[in-house]
């Protein structure tokens, strides 16, 4: 019987995915596998997913997990979004846009909201009725967040906010907005700040084009407009202006760490489904993994793969802890995307002509795997980043 992705390395379970956090990994599982995995092609089509799959993810128990039950959710830790996270990505549904929204949005309203804000927004996040998004990137500022132009100026006790945002992750469904803004460009840095936007009904709020990319088509990245958008001076997050890049370097460590998340878990599904091809695949008269070749490659891949999962498991328990540093989160990040990119190819190559064609998993995974690299900040910043603690 083949093995399921979360078993292909043959690791005992680390002490973080205790007996409730792989529970939800299983109830996550099933719910992917029979709600939104025979809907799957539509939404590639469709090049977005439906509110209707959102609703029911809420309804479930998957959004949200890690906020606490008085604001609507689990009161679970990053472990209980890691589980659900690789559920998503062993089942081959990486388009759900769920790990941004729950492991991103969320906390920033958490941790930095007022008591109002996490009432008010919190419950509606973990049900499904607002899906998040966090509007950092502009047309001309990537990476480097100090470059942001668009403005949010104060008008008696509301903010008029005006710019533009592109490579906005849940960018057509998102009526939740986290925007990046300037209140006081003289102060750079200090003085950018994160502003909510709720867009149901927002005067000058408008999105734009649903991005074509090269993978990844089910989850909608957009871009947004803010042509003078009024919202209460209520909705900044933190007790006072400037605090935004602050708050944004704090949340950053969990932000690389939930990419390394996607990375890992793909690498499972990659070998998994790989080890099972080339079992049953024959050539010259035998099955692929006879030769030495594909013998040689898998035992060199599922090697680097147990490093990246021990890496990425001991990166977990230090979160969960209050002890992953920015530095270890930036190396998870990078390291794992490289290597998820290298094994999703070497595993295409072994699908020898079949890796090309989309109806093998493997060829979606090599189109997914490639933004890995780039958003969360690109590995070259990651290396600079972590260069500087040489």
């Amino acid at each position: 019987m083949s093995k399921r992705p979360a078993e292909v390395l043959d690791l005992p379970k680390p002490a973080w995915a205790d007996e409730e956090v792989s529970m939800l990994y299983d109830m996550a599982t099933k719910f992917l596998e029979t709600e939104i995995a025979p809907h799957y092609e539509a939404f590639e089509k469709a090049e977005m997913f439906d509110r209707e799959s959102w609703e029911k993810a809420g309804a479930n128990g998957l959004l949200c997990a890690s906020m606490p039950e008085d604001y609507g959710g689990a009161g679970g830790t990053f472990a209980h979004e890691s589980a659900i996270i690789e559920a998503i990505s062993h089942v081959g549904v990486d388009g759900f846009g769920i790990a941004l929204h729950n492991a991103i949005v969320a906390p920033y309203i958490l941790h930095y909201g007022s008591e109002e804000q996490k009432r008010k927004w919190l419950p509606k996040l973990a049900s499904g009725e607002l899906i998040g998004a966090i509007a950092m990137t502009e047309p001309g500022a990537g990476s480097d967040l100090q470059g942001v132009k668009t403005r949010a100026v104060k008008d008696g006790n509301h903010y008029s906010i005006s710019g533009s945002k592109t490579f906005i992750t849940n960018g057509q469904l998102a009526n939740l907005v986290i925007v990046v803004a300037k209140t006081d460009p003289e102060k750079g840095a200090k003085g950018t700040s994160l502003i909510v936007v709720e867009t149901d009904g927002a005067d000058g709020f408008e999105r734009g084009r649903n991005l074509d990319k090269i993978g990844l088509k089910s989850n909608d990245t957009s871009e947004l407009f803010f042509n003078e958008v009024r919202v209460p001076t209520a909705n900044l997050l933190g007790a006072e202006e400037g605090q935004g890049f602050v708050q944004l370097m704090q949340q950053l460590p969990q932000e690389r760490l939930l990419i390394g998340t996607q990375a890992i878990a793909m690498i499972e599904r990659a070998l998994a489904l790989t080890i099972d091809y080339v079992k049953e695949r024959k050539a010259f008269g035998r099955p692929i993994l006879d030769f030495q070749n594909t013998q040689f490659r898998l035992a060199e891949l599922k090697t680097e793969a147990t490093i990246g999962r021990v890496f990425y498991n001991d990166c977990v328990a230090r979160h969960v802890a209050g002890g992953l540093d920015p530095v270890t989160a930036s190396m998870a990040k990078a390291w794992l995307t490289d290597l998820q990119c290298k094994v999703v190819d070497e595993c295409l190559q072994l699908h020898g002509g079949y890796g090309y064609m989309n109806e093998y998993p493997i060829a979606r995974m090599y189109r997914d795997a490639r933004v890995q690299r780039i958003y969360g900040g690109t590995n070259e910043i990651m290396k600079l980043l972590i260069a500087r603690s040489l």
